[in-house]
């Protein structure tokens, strides 16, 4: 098979890596948009910024320029931009014939300048039935740190897809021994618990930096749980999709994970850098940081109730501190359990 992942970050690399290490011989190429960034890769068989300890495996082709040049020829392309490159990396793939699935999660933000109330956060799908219409895609997910894909770490991922094409595409150019794929057709659920989960990663991260404890990690990530089914259910998700892998498990690696860029986020907030600091110095984007109002205006169309995502973002824009956005969720009424 002829792989081709759009995006030389550390998560398109890292998968690149590991579709090279598949037990089938896969034809793989990473492009990237920074001509100069991959000449660098060629030269040193590294990725030196984001994946400097990791060499590239000898089989893995390494592209620039034209993307659709590059995309002639493959039989899957995977899109590994963060979620604001996605719509123009779609655009300038809706004429491919192959199976097409992207990294990212999170909802598409809306421009700040935006004064249309209508105006709302798309998912990845959501965007593709805009721009490419035609395109079979979908969305591979799941709990998975960059730098242990690229070690060759055990890491269970899903295939999220309507089309069962793109669905055993992706399983047939990533399962092995040191990946495991699964299938779900629940596209919606899978792309919801990618989404929520960076913004509720955020809010551990604050509870981790104000050494509130383990009960209150442990009922935070619970909680969380049950607003990512809420929203999920709203937009036409399944429930028992939140029990897998990119729900309940993308939801524990990344609310606990030291690797967590969105964890960061919360306890460099917590520590009391302004949001700014926090994102300047991972060096890395933070989906969650980006996501998390839209997330929250999302709920709010659709009538959900989401409150720790409502703090999140209270706390994002600077509206509380630290210590008060968890007041504000202790001091709640008494509710139900169930979601």
């Amino acid at each position: 098979m002829k792989i081709l992942v759009a995006g030389a970050g550390a998560w398109g690399t890292a998968l690149a890596m590991g579709a090279c290490a598949a037990p089938a011989a896969h034809q793989v190429t990473l492009w990237g948009r920074d001509p100069a960034q991959m000449e660098q890769m060629r030269a040193s068989g590294r990725n030196q910024r984001y994946l400097p300890h990791n060499p590239l495996p000898e089989p893995l082709a390494l592209a620039s320029g034209d993307l659709r040049l590059s995309a002639l020829a493959a039989d899957l392309i995977i899109v590994a931009t963060p979620m604001a490159g996605l719509r123009e990396c779609l655009r300038q793939l809706a004429d491919s014939t192959a199976p097409l699935a992207w990294l990212c999660k999170g909802f598409e933000r809306v421009p700040e300048a935006a004064c249309d109330q209508a105006l709302f956060g798309l998912l990845g799908h959501e965007i593709a039935s805009q721009v490419a219409p035609q395109l079979a895609v979908g969305a591979l997910s799941g709990p998975s740190f960059a730098r242990e894909v690229a070690e060759g770490r055990p890491t269970a991922l899903v295939a999220a897809s309507a089309s069962a094409s793109v669905r055993q595409a992706l399983v047939e150019a990533l399962h092995g021994p040191a990946v495991r794929v699964y299938a779900n057709d629940d596209i919606v659920g899978v792309e919801v618990g990618g989404a929520v989960k960076n913004v509720l990663a955020i809010a551990t991260g604050l509870c981790d930096g104000l050494n509130l404890g383990l009960n209150a990690r442990a009922a935070l990530i619970t909680r969380g749980l049950a607003e990512m089914t809420r929203l999920g259910l709203a937009l036409g998700a399944r429930a028992d999709t939140f029990m897998g892998l990119s729900g309940l498990g993308d939801l524990v690696l990344t609310a606990t994970g030291d690797l967590s860029r969105n964890r960061q986020v919360g306890q460099l907030l917590a520590a009391g850098h302004t949001l700014q600091q926090a994102v300047d110095s991972l060096g890395h984007v933070a989906e969650g940081v980006y996501s998390a109002r839209t997330v929250v205006q999302r709920a709010r169309l659709l009538g959900v109730e989401m409150p720790i995502s409502e703090c999140v973002v209270a706390l994002l824009d600077g509206q509380v501190q630290a210590r008060d956005a968890v007041g504000r969720l202790m001091g709640r009424g008494p509710k139900g359990e169930m979601v």
